[in-house]
């Protein structure tokens, strides 16, 4: 290449900063016991390994601080990531905490309330006697995503979701309560991931890779048979996956 030509492409902008929202899990810490954290994370994990394995995530120790509770963040990124979980940033943490993460490279997201929505609904039992505690499904906030969830973008609620578009080939949208596709599901969808076996999933058109509710699944495969083109829902019954048309 000339000269002239790499003076022109080094003239122009290599890149750009461009903002973007990203949906990340948020990992709750309500106990300090290396053992507990351990043991149910793994047992949370299992319910949808493929969506958790290499998925960034952000781990929230501020309630673990509201009640003076020490946890060691060197040990705690060496945790998660064991589990196969790529931790982005930690939020809720105080001054310590905070400078440790910096140290090992790990950046601080801030807490815009004292207590934030993933903690309200937490069991005040002894700390000791749990772990990884998001709130209730049920009463937990909806998610609603007014664009289309394209391919290898990952989507975590953890109340209902609800995507006004199209679920591309190669997503994977998740949620601890129901999930509502109100276009065509081509990915993958994963209702009630903390065991809740009422959870549902409403989608208009059901092209999906893998559905699961609580952690009975049903693949592409399985689901030849299904009519396109037509509105949906998928429940548990009997431990089995139905996918009935909604009239």
């Amino acid at each position: 290449m000339s000269t002239d030509a790499n003076n022109t492409l080094h003239n122009g902008s290599a890149l750009e900063f461009k903002s973007s929202t990203f949906s990340v899990p948020v990992l709750v810490l309500s106990s300090n016991d290396w053992i507990i954290i351990e043991h149910q994370l793994q047992k949370k994990i299992q319910l949808a390994p493929d969506f958790f394995k290499n998925s960034p995530i952000v781990f929230d120790v501020q309630w673990l601080n509201k009640n003076k509770l020490d946890i060691d963040i060197a040990g705690l990124l060496d945790t998660i990531r064991k589990a196969g979980l790529l931790p982005i940033g930690i939020r809720g943490g105080n001054e310590g905490q905070n400078k440790q993460a910096i140290d090992l490279h790990i950046p601080v997201y801030s807490v815009h309330n004292s207590l934030s929505n993933e903690h309200k609904n937490i069991d005040r039992t002894p700390a000791k006697a749990q772990a990884v505690a998001p709130e209730s499904a049920a009463k937990a906030q909806a998610t609603i995503i007014t664009h289309p969830v394209r391919s290898g973008q990952r989507v975590y609620s953890s109340g209902d979701l609800i995507v006004l578009a199209q679920v591309s080939a190669g997503a994977e949208i998740m949620a601890e309560g129901n999930i509502h596709v109100y276009s065509t599901l081509r990915g993958r969808a994963l209702a009630g991931v903390q065991g809740n076996v009422e959870a549902r999933i409403f989608c208009s058109d059901l092209e999906a890779e893998l559905i699961s509710i609580a952690g009975t699944y049903k693949i592409s495969e399985d689901m030849r048979s299904i009519a396109r083109n037509k509105p949906v829902q998928i429940y548990l019954q009997e431990h089995a996956l139905i996918i009935k048309d909604i009239a």
